[in-house]
Order: C-alpha cells, then sequence, then structure tokens
C-alpha cells in the first residue's frame, strides 16, 4: 500500500476503535460550508502530486491533497481546463478568511490553499455550470479510503470504465462523509479558442426572458450574471467557442462587448465571490437558491445577484426572511441552501441544507453506512445532529 494512503488509514482505524470523530480537511477553504465541522481534524496535506496526465487523453489521475491552483496552472500549460470552474474561495494561509466579510481583488486565485480533494468533497461550480456540467460530470474514477479503513477505487480512466452505481461521482457533494478521497481521474478539455463578454442594460425579468430566449438558439453561451447596480440592471453574457461563432454571436446579439480582460477579472471574482455584491452583507445571511432558469421568486429587500441562466440565485437575507426563500424555492421545484449564516449567526445555526426527501434521506444513510458504518466521518456536515 502507498505509505500516504496506509498512514491515513492506520488512522482511520485507531479512531474507529477509539470512538473518535474525525472531520476531512484539505485547504480550509470551505469549513464554512455544511454544518460547523465537528471532531478531530484529518489532513490531507500528504496525498500530494499529480500521479499522471495525458493531454492527448484529456485526462488527469491527481492526489486530492493537491493545490487546485497547481493543477490548474499544469493544465494551463497544455491549453487545457477545468471546464466547470471550481470556486478556490480563501487566499493563503491555512484558513479561509470568512466570504464575504471583506472584497478581495479581482484575479486568479494562486494564493489560495483550496485543493483537488475539497473541490469534489464541496461539489462547487462556477459561472460556467450551466453550460458545461458540474463538478460530477468530471469525475472519471475515484480511490477512497472509507471507515475501516480499506482503499477501494471505483471508476477508470475513460467514460465508458464507468457502470453501475457510479461511486466516484456520488462523492462530489458528500463533504467527506463517506471517507477521505485519496486520489481522482478527472476529464478535462481544451481551452475555447475565442472569448467575449456582452454586457447589457435591463431589469430582471428582462433578463431572464433574454436569456431564456437565447438558450434555444445556437450560440455559444458559456456564462452570465445579472445584478442590479446604482439601481440600474444590468446582464453580463460571456460566448466562449469557435472564433467564427463567438464573432457571429456578438454580431447578432449586441450589447456592449466588454474589455478582455476585465472580463476574466470579474468572472474569477463572481467564481470566487469576490464581487463588491458580496460584500455588502452587514448582518445578513446568504442564501443560495437553485430553481427553473425562467421562476419568478418574492421580492426581498435588495436585488438577488442571478448566474447560471438564471438556475443559480444568491440572495442577501435577514434571518426571518430565510424560511420564505426556502417555501419559494421548494413551490418551483427548487431548493434553498444557507451557504453563510451572518457572522454572529455562524457557529449558532443549523438546517444550512434543505430537507431531502424520505427515500433520497434513506439512500444517503444507507450510502453512508455502508462506507463508514462506525461513524467515524463527520456525517453532521449534511445532517445536523
Amino acid at each position: 500500500m502507498d505509505p500516504a494512503f496506509r498512514q491515513i488509514a492506520e488512522r482511520i482505524r485507531a479512531a474507529a476503535a477509539a470512538g473518535t470523530l474525525l472531520h476531512i480537511r484539505g485547504g480550509g477553504t470551505k469549513d464554512f460550508y455544511g454544518e460547523p465541522p465537528q471532531g478531530e481534524p484529518l489532513a490531507t496535506a500528504a496525498l500530494a502530486g499529480i500521479t499522471s496526465y495525458e493531454p492527448s487523453e484529456l485526462v488527469v489521475t491527481v492526489r486530492a491533497g493537491t493545490p487546485l491552483a497547481e493543477l490548474e496552472a499544469l493544465l494551463a500549460q497544455q491549453g487545457q481546463c477545468l471546464p466547470f470552474e471550481p470556486p478556490h474561495f480563501g487566499e493563503g494561509g491555512t484558513r479561509a478568511e470568512p466570504l464575504g466579510e471583506r472584497v478581495m481583488d479581482s484575479g486568479t486565485a494562486a494564493g489560495s490553499t483550496a485543493t483537488v480533494g475539497g473541490m469534489v468533497a464541496a461539489g462547487l461550480s462556477g459561472p460556467a455550470r450551466a453550460s458545461v456540467g458540474a463538478v460530477r460530470d468530471y469525475v472519471l474514477g475515484a480511490t477512497l479510503i472509507n471507515g475501516r479503513g480499506e482503499v477501494l477505487s471505483f471508476g477508470g480512466q475513460v467514460m465508458k470504465n464507468v457502470a453501475g452505481y457510479d461511486v466516484s461521482r456520488v462523492l462530489a457533494g458528500s463533504l467527506g462523509t463517506l471517507g477521505v478521497i485519496a486520489e481522482l481521474s478527472l476529464k478535462v478539455l481544451p481551452v475555447p479558442p475565442a472569448e467575449a463578454t456582452l454586457a447589457f442594460e435591463c431589469n430582471q425579468a428582462d433578463a431572464l426572458r433574454l436569456l431564456n430566449g437565447w438558450g434555444g438558439q445556437p450560440l455559444p453561451l458559456s456564462a452570465s450574471r445579472w445584478l442590479e447596480e446604482g439601481g440600474a440592471g444590468r446582464l453580463w453574457l460571456r460566448l466562449r467557442g469557435a472564433v467564427a461563432a463567438v464573432a457571429a454571436a456578438c454580431a447578432h446579439l449586441g450589447g456592449e462587448r466588454q474589455d478582455p480582460a476585465q472580463a476574466q477579472a470579474d468572472w474569477q471574482a463572481a467564481r470566487d465571490q469576490r464581487l463588491p455584491w458580496f460584500g455588502e452583507r452587514a448582518a445578513r445571511d446568504l442564501w443560495r437558491l437553485s430553481v427553473p432558469q425562467t421562476a419568478s421568486m418574492p421580492a426581498l429587500e435588495g436585488s438577488p445577484l442571478i448566474e447560471w441562466h438564471g438556475a443559480q440565485r444568491w440572495y442577501l437575507a435577514s434571518p426571518d426572511e430565510g424560511p420564505k426563500l426556502r417555501a419559494a424555492a421548494r413551490a418551483v421545484g427548487g431548493h434553498a441552501t444557507l451557504f453563510l449564516p451572518s457572522a454572529e449567526r455562524r457557529h449558532r445555526v443549523l438546517g444550512r441544507f434543505d430537507a431531502l426527501s424520505p427515500p433520497l434521506a434513506r439512500i444517503h444513510r444507507a450510502l453512508m453506512h455502508e462506507f463508514d458504518p462506525h461513524a467515524v466521518f463527520d456525517r453532521a456536515r449534511l445532517y445536523p445532529n
């Protein structure tokens, strides 16, 4: 067995024998996400390094403790990327700065301590999610160390190896409740040859109408965001694809063409929630709603930030408005997550995620029991006690 795998497996077996609770921690940039971590931290820093990379095959195998910025830099050298644009959050150090407490400079996250394992465990995707798919869609295989200290491998390095119950993709969003993600095989894609960002002045209703209409046309849509600034609504639309396709779309759509460098910085800021909108929190909670793209949502004090062509909506809400948001999301077939409570409530409020239906809850708990029968890992990250 690999020495790093053996060390972690022994720690897990010792914790199971002693009844010690563990919570798995990579760079700590997403500690804020989900319920507050409980138990002793189990670091994945020893699980670092690129195991294999075949640019011509569009696949990379990487250990979970590898810094996300390191992987992205390697891919960039070959003109490739992680298309779903995973957020990094945090910068420098071993502890993520509280999200939205400070408006950070736009730009790359080269100083972030985010790890590849944390990227998958959190299951969060960036601006391009609606166009290219989510994190789980790019996980081809995984090596997991379960609650018995066993090293298990699932999937492979090509799509055709995926058969039956796809455990490797179930790890996306599991927040360490099934085991330690030790290694991952990921599908990557070439960086699109052309990109352009257009801006349009419009209100929220018009923005959703435009996005819905554009979605039915053969346009190289990549990402969108709408928000209200200074009392005026503004929609940003990013196009990516072949040079001719992007040029034709710009001519067809009109709008105000944005400076490429500034636009790229702004999309990175949106990805990592560094936009000024996220800094306007005061004593309010940050909510993330996943809803149908054209859904009509209740009005709150202050307008939302809308992404994913209308499917992802961020709200800053007072504590008493949270239940209203959650009920409204359910009413249209979506769900709401308390992404980040206000500073004074951060360690007190539970129930960050929407409740699962009874059938789904049974499946989740059965999976947890199968992979971690002794409840070594911090299940409360998903389900508060």
